[in-house]
Protein backbone atom coordinates (compact mmCIF):
# COMPACT_ATOMS: atom_id res chain seq x y z
CA UNK A 1 0.00 0.00 0.00
CA UNK A 2 1.57 3.34 -1.02
CA UNK A 3 2.46 5.64 1.82
CA UNK A 4 0.33 8.80 2.04
CA UNK A 5 1.77 11.87 0.40
CA UNK A 6 2.60 14.71 2.79
CA UNK A 7 0.01 17.42 2.64
CA UNK A 8 1.02 20.71 1.04
CA UNK A 9 1.78 23.59 3.36
CA UNK A 10 -1.31 25.69 3.84
CA UNK A 11 -1.23 29.03 2.06
CA UNK A 12 -0.86 32.00 4.41
CA UNK A 13 -4.13 33.69 5.06
CA UNK A 14 -4.19 37.19 3.61
CA UNK A 15 -5.48 39.88 5.92
CA UNK A 16 -8.79 41.32 4.77
CA UNK A 17 -8.46 44.52 2.79
CA UNK A 18 -9.33 47.66 4.74
CA UNK A 19 -9.82 51.29 3.81
CA UNK A 20 -6.74 52.24 5.83
CA UNK A 21 -4.60 49.67 4.00
CA UNK A 22 -5.78 51.11 0.67
CA UNK A 23 -4.94 54.66 1.80
CA UNK A 24 -1.53 53.60 3.10
CA UNK A 25 -0.63 51.92 -0.19
CA UNK A 26 -1.95 54.89 -2.19
CA UNK A 27 0.04 57.36 -0.07
CA UNK A 28 3.19 55.28 -0.59
CA UNK A 29 2.68 55.31 -4.37
CA UNK A 30 2.16 59.07 -4.40
CA UNK A 31 5.22 59.70 -2.25
CA UNK A 32 7.46 57.54 -4.41
CA UNK A 33 6.24 58.48 -7.87
CA UNK A 34 3.89 61.49 -7.60
CA UNK A 35 0.10 61.71 -7.94
CA UNK A 36 0.19 60.98 -11.67
CA UNK A 37 1.40 57.45 -10.90
CA UNK A 38 -1.64 56.68 -8.78
CA UNK A 39 -4.07 54.65 -10.89
CA UNK A 40 -6.69 52.27 -9.56
CA UNK A 41 -5.18 49.40 -11.57
CA UNK A 42 -1.67 50.00 -10.24
CA UNK A 43 -2.94 50.36 -6.70
CA UNK A 44 -4.88 47.09 -6.98
CA UNK A 45 -1.73 45.37 -8.24
CA UNK A 46 0.27 46.75 -5.29
CA UNK A 47 -2.33 45.37 -2.89
CA UNK A 48 -2.79 42.08 -4.77
CA UNK A 49 -6.52 42.60 -5.09
CA UNK A 50 -9.16 43.41 -7.70
CA UNK A 51 -9.84 46.96 -8.88
CA UNK A 52 -13.46 46.53 -7.79
CA UNK A 53 -12.26 46.00 -4.21
CA UNK A 54 -10.48 49.37 -4.32
CA UNK A 55 -13.66 51.09 -5.52
CA UNK A 56 -15.61 49.37 -2.74
CA UNK A 57 -13.37 50.83 -0.03
CA UNK A 58 -12.55 54.33 -1.33
CA UNK A 59 -14.75 55.09 -4.33
CA UNK A 60 -13.28 56.45 -7.56
CA UNK A 61 -9.83 57.99 -8.05
CA UNK A 62 -10.95 61.52 -7.19
CA UNK A 63 -12.53 60.28 -3.96
CA UNK A 64 -9.28 58.47 -3.19
CA UNK A 65 -7.25 61.65 -3.72
CA UNK A 66 -9.62 63.60 -1.47
CA UNK A 67 -9.23 60.92 1.20
CA UNK A 68 -5.44 61.16 0.94
CA UNK A 69 -5.62 64.92 1.38
CA UNK A 70 -7.82 64.57 4.46
CA UNK A 71 -5.47 61.93 5.85
CA UNK A 72 -2.48 64.21 5.35
CA UNK A 73 -4.24 67.12 7.08
CA UNK A 74 -5.12 64.80 9.96
CA UNK A 75 -1.56 63.50 10.31
CA UNK A 76 -0.13 67.03 10.42
CA UNK A 77 -2.61 67.66 13.24
CA UNK A 78 -0.93 65.06 15.42
CA UNK A 79 2.22 67.08 16.14
CA UNK A 80 2.97 67.16 19.86
CA UNK A 81 5.42 69.27 21.85
CA UNK A 82 8.08 67.87 24.16
CA UNK A 83 10.68 69.45 26.42
CA UNK A 84 10.86 71.09 29.85
CA UNK A 85 10.58 74.74 28.81
CA UNK A 86 8.36 76.67 26.40
CA UNK A 87 11.44 77.36 24.28
CA UNK A 88 12.36 73.68 24.06
CA UNK A 89 8.78 72.67 23.31
CA UNK A 90 8.40 75.31 20.59
CA UNK A 91 11.64 74.15 18.98
CA UNK A 92 10.38 70.56 19.12
CA UNK A 93 7.18 71.55 17.31
CA UNK A 94 9.19 73.30 14.60
CA UNK A 95 11.54 70.36 14.14
CA UNK A 96 8.69 67.86 13.92
CA UNK A 97 6.79 70.07 11.48
CA UNK A 98 9.86 70.35 9.24
CA UNK A 99 10.37 66.59 9.31
CA UNK A 100 6.73 65.87 8.45
CA UNK A 101 6.69 68.38 5.59
CA UNK A 102 9.89 66.98 4.10
CA UNK A 103 8.61 63.41 4.39
CA UNK A 104 5.54 63.92 2.18
CA UNK A 105 6.15 66.66 -0.43
CA UNK A 106 3.70 65.30 -3.03
CA UNK A 107 0.91 64.93 -0.49
CA UNK A 108 1.57 68.41 0.91
CA UNK A 109 1.37 69.78 -2.64
CA UNK A 110 -2.02 68.10 -3.07
CA UNK A 111 -3.25 69.72 0.15
CA UNK A 112 -2.04 73.11 -1.07
CA UNK A 113 -3.69 72.70 -4.49
CA UNK A 114 -7.03 72.10 -2.79
CA UNK A 115 -6.79 75.27 -0.70
CA UNK A 116 -6.39 73.47 2.64
CA UNK A 117 -2.90 74.63 3.61
CA UNK A 118 -4.03 76.91 6.43
CA UNK A 119 -6.29 74.23 7.84
CA UNK A 120 -3.37 71.79 7.73
CA UNK A 121 -1.20 74.16 9.80
CA UNK A 122 -3.91 75.02 12.34
CA UNK A 123 -3.01 72.29 14.83
CA UNK A 124 0.69 73.22 14.78
CA UNK A 125 -0.27 76.87 15.24
CA UNK A 126 -2.38 76.00 18.28
CA UNK A 127 0.51 74.03 19.78
CA UNK A 128 2.80 77.02 19.22
CA UNK A 129 0.22 79.35 20.80
CA UNK A 130 0.21 77.24 23.96
CA UNK A 131 3.98 77.60 24.28
CA UNK A 132 3.92 81.32 23.55
CA UNK A 133 1.35 81.75 26.32
CA UNK A 134 3.41 79.57 28.65
CA UNK A 135 6.38 81.87 28.00
CA UNK A 136 4.29 84.90 28.98
CA UNK A 137 3.50 86.30 25.54
CA UNK A 138 -0.03 87.45 24.80
CA UNK A 139 -1.96 89.08 21.99
CA UNK A 140 -0.09 90.34 18.95
CA UNK A 141 3.29 89.36 20.41
CA UNK A 142 2.16 85.74 20.75
CA UNK A 143 0.68 85.76 17.24
CA UNK A 144 3.93 87.19 15.85
CA UNK A 145 5.93 84.41 17.51
CA UNK A 146 3.63 81.72 16.14
CA UNK A 147 3.80 83.01 12.59
CA UNK A 148 7.54 83.67 12.71
CA UNK A 149 8.19 80.04 13.65
CA UNK A 150 5.72 78.71 11.08
CA UNK A 151 7.10 80.86 8.26
CA UNK A 152 10.67 79.96 9.18
CA UNK A 153 9.88 76.23 9.01
CA UNK A 154 8.08 76.52 5.68
CA UNK A 155 10.78 78.76 4.20
CA UNK A 156 13.52 76.37 5.27
CA UNK A 157 11.67 73.39 3.79
CA UNK A 158 11.24 75.24 0.49
CA UNK A 159 14.96 76.05 0.37
CA UNK A 160 15.85 72.43 1.09
CA UNK A 161 13.50 71.14 -1.58
CA UNK A 162 14.82 73.69 -4.07
CA UNK A 163 18.41 72.63 -3.41
CA UNK A 164 17.45 68.99 -3.99
CA UNK A 165 15.85 69.77 -7.36
CA UNK A 166 18.33 72.39 -8.57
CA UNK A 167 20.76 71.52 -11.36
CA UNK A 168 24.34 70.77 -10.36
CA UNK A 169 26.09 74.05 -9.66
CA UNK A 170 29.49 74.58 -11.29
CA UNK A 171 31.33 75.99 -9.57
CA UNK A 172 29.49 75.13 -6.38
CA UNK A 173 29.78 76.68 -2.94
CA UNK A 174 32.67 74.44 -1.84
CA UNK A 175 34.76 75.30 -4.92
CA UNK A 176 33.98 79.00 -4.63
CA UNK A 177 35.09 79.16 -1.01
CA UNK A 178 38.12 76.92 -1.46
CA UNK A 179 39.47 79.43 -3.97
CA UNK A 180 38.53 82.49 -1.90
CA UNK A 181 41.42 84.87 -1.32
CA UNK A 182 39.60 87.76 0.35
CA UNK A 183 38.58 86.34 3.75
CA UNK A 184 41.08 86.28 6.61
CA UNK A 185 39.15 83.59 8.49
CA UNK A 186 40.49 80.17 7.44
CA UNK A 187 38.15 78.27 9.75
CA UNK A 188 35.13 79.99 8.22
CA UNK A 189 36.40 79.24 4.70
CA UNK A 190 36.85 75.56 5.60
CA UNK A 191 33.34 75.42 7.04
CA UNK A 192 31.71 77.12 4.06
CA UNK A 193 33.68 74.88 1.69
CA UNK A 194 31.94 71.90 3.30
CA UNK A 195 28.43 71.00 2.03
CA UNK A 196 25.86 72.26 4.54
CA UNK A 197 24.07 69.98 6.97
CA UNK A 198 20.50 71.21 6.50
CA UNK A 199 19.34 69.72 9.79
CA UNK A 200 22.02 71.50 11.78
CA UNK A 201 21.40 74.79 9.98
CA UNK A 202 17.69 74.50 10.74
CA UNK A 203 18.29 73.64 14.41
CA UNK A 204 20.59 76.64 14.89
CA UNK A 205 18.16 78.95 13.10
CA UNK A 206 15.05 77.87 14.97
CA UNK A 207 16.72 77.92 18.40
CA UNK A 208 18.02 81.45 17.86
CA UNK A 209 14.64 82.57 16.52
CA UNK A 210 12.67 81.07 19.40
CA UNK A 211 15.06 82.42 22.05
CA UNK A 212 14.61 85.91 20.62
CA UNK A 213 10.84 85.65 20.20
CA UNK A 214 10.13 84.37 23.70
CA UNK A 215 11.89 87.19 25.51
CA UNK A 216 9.07 88.85 27.41
CA UNK A 217 9.37 92.66 27.18
CA UNK A 218 9.95 94.47 30.45
CA UNK A 219 8.48 97.84 29.51
CA UNK A 220 5.79 99.35 27.28
CA UNK A 221 8.57 100.86 25.14
CA UNK A 222 9.89 97.39 24.35
CA UNK A 223 6.45 96.35 23.22
CA UNK A 224 6.73 98.80 20.34
CA UNK A 225 10.04 97.36 19.07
Amino acid sequence: MPSPQPSADPQPTRSPLTREAVLEAAASLVQQHGPQALTMRRLAAELGTAVTAIYWHVGNRESLLEALVERTVRELGEIRAYGRTPQARMVSIARTLRRELLARPHLIAMVHERGLTERMFLSAQRALVREAHAAGLRGARAAEAVRAVQFSVVGHVLVERNRERAPVQSPGEPELWQSDQETDDPALVRALATPPDAGKVFASTIRALVDGLLQVPDSPAQLEL
